[in-house]
């Protein structure tokens, strides 16, 4: 029974979803469904946190809207997932980027690029 499950899970991962990491800006292109039509619908953010394994994998997306801070969790191999592209990569210590809930304004943005901080390792 169980080999069943599995053939069923793995035939509905989706290959082109793991190039991003906790603490990356990204971009999730949503499908939306209104009535009989379909668009796709952007959220930008920052990820705090990824979970589980294999088909059951999801991931939390933050972002500042109107001052207010907005968090959406993912399925990650979601068939209403468009596509994930990767805006800035971020360098972070933690796996789970809680923290950031506390602050507002440009500090709940305040993660280190990876760019920025490879620049400093070699200046030093």
């Amino acid at each position: 029974m169980s080999n069943i499950i599995e053939k069923i899970n793995k035939s509905q991962l989706k290959s082109d979803r793991n190039g991003f990491n906790v603490g990356d800006t990204i971009c999730v292109h949503t499908i939306v469904k209104e009535g009989d039509k379909e668009r796709v619908q952007k959220f930008t953010g920052i990820v705090l946190g990824r979970r589980g394994t294999d088909i059951n994998a999801s991931f939390t997306v933050r972002r500042i809207s109107y001052g207010e801070g907005v968090e959406r969790v993912f399925p990650l191999h979601s068939p209403r997932i468009a596509k994930i592209t990767v805006e800035n990569a971020g360098s972070v210590r933690r796996s789970k980027l809680n923290y950031l809930r506390n602050r507002s304004g440009k500090a709940a943005l305040a993660v280190k690029d990876k760019e920025r901080v490879e620049t400093e390792a070699t200046a030093a």
